[in-house]
């Protein structure tokens, strides 16, 4: 009896399908290996350290996908067992995701960047409400490379509140939220597939979204680590929410809808989202960041 173990595949059809048509299906079962469902004890300590966590889910009302942010002092996030990552405390108030982590067993898709660094890592699985926060039971924990992740310092303590995070409601993008958008230099993405939920980052020189109107964007899909997990999400659902954040007043722009992949004869892709709503939350995280340092691999703008 053949008793050869066959681990099970990182990826599901989505992602194959944008492999082959790219052309690196071996290279993505090369880098799917380190794809797990175990946090390792420097992924542990990697967390321990972390003032803020990305994470993505879907409504459970709306269906509408979002992206949004947690943050506490280091330590707010503790690996408590050998596939849960537990969290201290919660949205803020408003926060487009709420309903969502009020629910048990929600699939969501998390991201710890540490922009001092450049280093990230993701852990997507399902999350539950525990008395103190929430916490998430992973499917899969890997890292990512620093591939387009701007350096930034951590600059003091956390700001107190001085008020309540304030939300504003749209369906089209602002002047002044359109200008956030065009001149930002990160923001981050979440989809959804069958099997759960996925958060991932996206970054480029200032000006690599670009903005077609109040109800669309875009952004050019840079050379990544072949894994297509996003891309692949969307080829499969194309529900997305992004998430900008003013790195110096703490405001988050958090917009849905839906995103369309182009591929060019000649390579380039290029992603664009149709616009259902936007949330902008003042007050959304305390902290303050330095000014930017680019990364050397963001290519020139075109």
């Amino acid at each position: 009896m053949d008793t050869t173990y066959t681990p099970p595949d990182p990826y599901h059809p989505g992602s194959r399908a944008v492999q082959d048509r790219v052309g690196v299906r071996e290279l993505a079962d090369h880098v799917g290996r380190s794809i797990g469902p175990g946090i390792r004890p420097v992924a542990a300590a990697f967390l321990e350290l972390q003032p803020m966590l990305v994470i993505g889910a879907a409504d459970p009302v709306t269906g509408r996908v979002w992206a949004s942010l947690l943050t506490g002092e280091p330590g707010f996030l503790r690996a408590t067992g050998p596939r849960q990552l537990s969290v201290a405390g919660g949205p803020v108030p408003g926060d487009p995701l709420a309903a969502a982590l009020a629910v048990p067993a929600t699939p969501v898709g998390t991201l710890a960047l540490d922009p001092r660094t450049r280093r990230r890592m993701r852990l997507n699985g399902r999350s539950r409400p525990t008395p103190r926060g929430l916490a998430v039971e992973a499917d899969q924990v890997f890292s990512n490379c620093p591939k387009y992740l701007v350096q930034r310092s951590l600059l003091g303590a956390a700001r107190p509140p001085a008020t309540r995070p304030r939300t504003t409601r749209g369906t089209a993008l602002t002047p002044a939220q359109q200008d956030a958008v065009a001149a930002a230099d990160t923001f981050f993405l979440a989809t959804v597939h069958e099997r759960g939920a996925d958060a991932s980052h996206r970054g480029g020189n200032p000006g690599f979204v670009r903005v077609l109107s109040a109800h669309e964007l875009e952004w050019p899909d840079y050379p990544g680590n072949a894994m297509f997990l996003t891309l692949g999400n969307l080829a499969r659902d194309p529900r997305a929410g992004l998430l900008f954040l003013n790195w110096t007043t703490g405001t988050a722009l958090h917009l849905t809808g839906t995103a369309r992949t182009h591929y060019a004869p000649d390579g380039p892709r290029t992603v664009r989202l149709t616009l259902t709503e936007t949330h902008e939350t003042t007050a959304a995280s305390p902290w303050t960041w330095s000014a930017p340092v680019p990364s050397p691999a963001n290519p020139p703008l075109r």
